[in-house]
């Protein structure tokens, strides 16, 4: 597929309404633990104004929810945005609950979407096994792993996360600061390519 369009990875959000040349829409889940930034990559890219179900965190989550110094509000159903890469494929971002009591939302989210991008923050590394044995109870589809380069959290090589999370070979492992529009595209497009070749992959081998 060819790289995310100038629209996509220029300084400012495209026009709401699709291009002409769109010929195919894709819905992408994108899941992680608590504030692993998936908001903060939604917002980043999406072309329409971003349906957001942020709350502020009250004392009703203290001893239920991890805490984040940094985070003062969450996600309680899902964010939803879209985004055009290439010049013809729109994609619609359902953005999960990161806290583990708003998980069963996942597989009602998952239902007809060709992939999923997993954030992870390296910082806490750990949580992210509970959210790829979510992924493994619920849905099969392909996924992509995206490290959240967070200021101070360690830097690691791809295989060295893909070691640690314990992926299936031919997992796509990428990294950035997801704030920056180009870097979350890019993640999504990588996303992309990995799913639609597992597709070619697939109706090859039926």
């Amino acid at each position: 597929m060819a790289s995310a369009s100038s629209e996509a990875t220029g300084p400012g959000p495209a026009p709401a309404h699709l291009a002409p040349s769109v010929a195919r829409s894709v819905k992408i889940l994108v899941v992680g633990a608590f504030g692993v930034g998936k908001t903060t990559l939604i917002g980043a890219v999406s072309e329409i104004p971003m349906l957001s179900t942020e709350e502020t965190i009250t004392t009703a989550s203290v001893g239920v929810d991890r805490a984040r110094d940094t985070k003062s509000t969450t996600t309680v159903a899902m964010d939803f945005g879209r985004v055009t890469v290439g010049r013809d494929i729109a994609l619609y971002l359902f953005g999960t609950p990161g806290q583990r009591r708003f998980w069963d939302l996942w597989a009602g989210l998952a239902d007809g979407a060709v992939g999923v991008l997993v954030l992870v923050d390296t910082r806490h590394l750990e949580e992210s096994f509970e959210v790829l044995d979510q992924l493994e109870e619920h849905t099969r589809l392909p996924l992509t792993v995206v490290v959240n380069e967070f200021e101070g959290a360690p830097r690691h090589a791809p295989e060295d996360v893909r070691s640690a999370l314990d992926l299936p070979e031919g997992t796509p492992v990428v990294s950035g600061d997801l704030r920056e529009r180009p870097r979350a595209v890019e993640a999504l497009t990588t996303l992309v390519e990995h799913a639609l070749r597992r597709q070619t992959e697939g109706s090859a081998a039926a």
